[in-house]
């Protein structure tokens, strides 16, 4: 990210706006961030404090959407002993716990981890740019962290990859960091049972939210963030629920 202007002075972490940027999620819209610096300064204890006043991490950089004349990035999370699943999630999360076998792995480059990443960006994100990413963007994106970071897959029962959850683990909760997916079954709802997996681990380890990043009202993508319900977003300052 290219980093030019200093917002304000901390006794350590700095803050500082990134240049302008194309948004990804809204067809002709300028975007620029607001990022924590240095990364080597964000440590456990900082991130948490980040994390609840609706910051987010790609890599080592920690940032919050600053746009000059937008403000449609909300942050979302799922206070998940509230969380009560619909009758569709149900049976997905029944169908795909009783299929998929799901295993803790190292957060470390696997190639077959990386082929899976680049089927789904080509298939579900043509033409946003990651479907670029070569091994190296990859790693740096998804598995470079200063943080507690957890790698889980899930697979058949044929031993077939499906899908790679890549979370960090915070004081309160868990954040999802990123979920990619086998995209040829497009009726398998992978993405809704990846959300809904995490929502039990976070209860498992006692955590009392899953954060979900951004909602963005104007983005189609963004909509299966709010049928986990309730949700809380952040704004103004204040989680504020929603049912």
């Amino acid at each position: 990210m290219a980093l030019i202007r200093k917002l304000d002075k901390p006794d350590r972490i700095h803050f500082y706006l990134t240049e302008q940027y194309s948004c990804s999620y809204i067809k002709g819209y300028q975007a620029r961030s607001k990022v924590a610096s240095p990364p080597h300064l964000i440590n456990y204890d900082s991130y948490n404090n980040l994390i609840e006043k609706g910051f987010r991490r790609s890599g080592v950089f920690s940032y919050k959407p600053y746009c000059d004349k937008c403000s449609s990035c909300i942050p979302i999370r799922i206070p998940v002993y509230n969380f009560f699943p619909n009758k569709t999630q149900k049976r997905t999360s029944k169908k795909l716990k009783k299929n998929l076998v799901v295993r803790s792995e190292e957060l470390s480059f696997n190639e077959e981890h990386f082929l899976l990443y680049k089927k789904y960006q080509s298939t579900r994100h043509s033409g946003s740019g990651m479907d670029q990413d070569n091994r190296n963007e990859y790693s740096q994106f998804l598995l470079t962290s200063n943080v507690k970071t957890e790698l889980v897959t899930f697979r058949d029962k044929s031993n077939i990859l499906k899908m790679v959850c890549i979370f960090d683990i915070l004081k309160n909760g868990m954040s999802s960091v990123y979920t990619f997916f086998s995209p040829d079954e497009k009726s398998s709802s992978y993405g809704t049972y990846g959300i809904l997996w995490q929502i039990e681990e976070c209860k498992k380890r006692n955590l009392s939210f899953l954060y979900l990043g951004y909602w963005i009202n104007q983005s189609s993508k963004m909509v299966y963030k709010t049928r986990f319900r309730p949700y809380q977003m952040f704004d103004k300052g204040l989680w504020t629920t929603y049912k």
